[in-house]
């Protein structure tokens, strides 16, 4: 009964280069439609450390990652929204480490995700001691993660804006995708 209830919980992952407002934007989705967001594991992982992160603690963080989308998605009413996606780790161990499991794109591939909202850079970067690619590299990771969501034949949409105006069009986008299908 459970895996009926979870298979038709819509699925919307926010994905984008650091800092273009995530975690907010699906904490805002989420209270809007009145459910879950499954967080972002890795910055809360990556800061407690007193080293350099690994490729296995990348590995580590894909793995929690899957653990609490399966958490939240208990909590879900109707739409479950994810501050983050393999895609970002994908990208990040191919970049970082030059290697990839094969189970990663294998489960990119057979995904349930209804829709990704692609963050543009188009607000400011913010500096902290977790974030490591402001400028330059940060359009270069929204191409990428665009070209990821080409590759899979992922339904995708950007979201851009600044402020009030960013929250109305990713809310908008969400109401008009979910009334089409």
């Amino acid at each position: 009964m459970e895996e009926n209830i979870n298979n038709r919980i819509k699925r919307v992952v926010l994905i984008g280069a650091e800092s273009t407002g995530k975690t907010e934007l699906a904490e805002f989705l989420a209270r809007q439609f009145k459910t879950a967001t499954v967080p972002e594991y890795a910055r809360g992982y990556i800061e407690q450390l007193d080293r350099k992160y690994t490729y296995e603690d990348v590995l580590h963080i894909a793995n929690k990652q899957l653990e609490l989308e399966t958490i939240f998605s208990k909590n879900a009413n109707h739409i479950l929204f994810y501050d983050t996606y393999l895609i970002i780790i994908k990208i990040w161990l191919k970049l970082v480490f030059n290697k990839l499991p094969d189970w990663i794109d294998k489960r990119i591939r057979n995904s349930s995700i209804d829709l990704f909202l692609l963050c543009n850079n188009d607000i400011p970067w913010i500096s902290d001691p977790v974030r490591e690619n402001g400028g330059v590299m940060r359009d270069k990771l929204f191409e990428m993660y665009k070209e990821e969501l080409i590759h899979y034949g992922l339904n995708y949409k950007i979201v851009d804006g600044q402020g009030e105006l960013r929250y109305k069009k990713a809310h908008q986008i969400v109401k008009d995708f979910f009334k089409q299908n």
